[in-house]
């Protein structure tokens, strides 16, 4: 991954409302952003707002957001968030399904708030990707989409595709965005003006989160684990995590060892290996997806590293665990 850089360009994010779109769960993605933009004294987020035919598009409440139409909206975005409450799975727009392909053919990611991801799945986009959605539509998206990677998290975020279960949710994501974007001070900033100090982990409430997990009280290092689970896809480097987390890499490095008796990158590496076992024993997704799927280049270089650190090979490991797939 290239190194950090803090650009004066903004980043766009646009937002797709789909009909019965929850007020909160929108709310709650676009305010950190503001919020973000106010603390730093720059427009560091640039948010457009669309759907279906333009105009001023209500919400399941009272509240709406003047909107231009996606047939008038070109590539321009960072990430296109597609935000869809009532029953998403029965939203079957092509128009909306053509423009989400369109813009993946254009190597736009892509995100999904509430039941967006049921959305991105229709359009037949999320193949091989984590995901999360609202624990409404967890057990129809299962029997709709056997094959899906869906997790039971508050927010997953893999390679290009950036998911949140709703309601208050999407404020743990942009929290993370904002943190990977601009470092972590600015993300406690934005947690503190809105009286969120309870930051959620993206695992949260399923596990522990990894702070408390390892017992961790230095900020720089809850700023750490929380950038490395949300970057299995796409880790950063130890300069990128030290940037982020506002001290130098070397201080990171010994604050680590010191704390938790290894360095920060044979951590990372472990906290990716964990969850490729995850992926192992719990989908029938390809090695060589998942392989990429937390980070490594090749399967030969993530079976090597499975094998140093489980003793098994990833296919032993996955015949053991499905001795049916055998």
């Amino acid at each position: 991954m290239p190194a950090v850089t803090d650009s004066h360009l903004p980043t766009r994010y646009g937002f797709l409302l789909l009909p019965d779109y929850a007020l909160m769960s929108t709310a709650s993605a676009i305010e950190p952003l503001r919020a973000a933009n106010l603390l730093s004294g720059r427009i560091l987020y640039d948010l457009q707002f669309l759907s279906i035919p333009g105009g001023w598009m209500q919400s399941s409440g009272a509240g709406a957001f003047h909107t231009i139409p996606i047939s008038d909206a070109g590539e321009g975005f960072d990430i296109l968030f597609v935000v869809a409450g009532g029953d998403p799975l029965a939203q079957r727009d092509e128009r909306v399904l053509a423009f989400l392909r369109r813009l993946t053919r254009h190597g736009i990611s892509l995100g999904g708030i509430s039941g967006g991801a049921a959305i991105l799945a229709a359009a037949g986009i999320m193949t091989a990707r984590r995901f999360t959605i609202h624990w409404q539509h967890i057990d129809a998206m299962r029997e709709t989409y056997p094959d899906a990677l869906i997790e039971r998290r508050l927010f997953v975020i893999d390679r290009d595709r950036f998911t949140c279960a709703g309601g208050m949710a999407p404020l743990d994501m942009m929290h993370a965005l904002i943190a990977a974007d601009h470092g972590s001070a600015l993300a406690r900033a934005v947690s503190d003006w809105f009286i969120h100090t309870g930051i959620r982990e993206a695992e949260a409430p399923q596990q522990l989160d990894p702070a408390r997990k390892y017992d961790l009280h230095h900020p720089a290092l809850v700023a750490m684990i929380e950038l490395m689970t949300s970057h299995l896809a796409d880790p950063l480097r130890l300069e990128d995590l030290g940037h982020l987390c506002g001290i130098g890499p070397r201080q990171l490095e010994r604050l680590t060892q010191a704390q938790m008796g290894q360095s920060v990158m044979q951590l990372y590496r472990r906290l990716r290996l964990d969850k490729a076992d995850e992926l192992l024993t719990q989908s029938s997704l390809p090695l060589a997806e998942i392989a990429l799927a937390t980070g490594f280049t090749s399967r030969s270089h993530f079976s090597r590293r499975f094998r140093e650190q489980f003793g098994d090979t990833p296919s032993t490991r996955r015949s053991r665990s499905h001795p049916e797939r055998r």
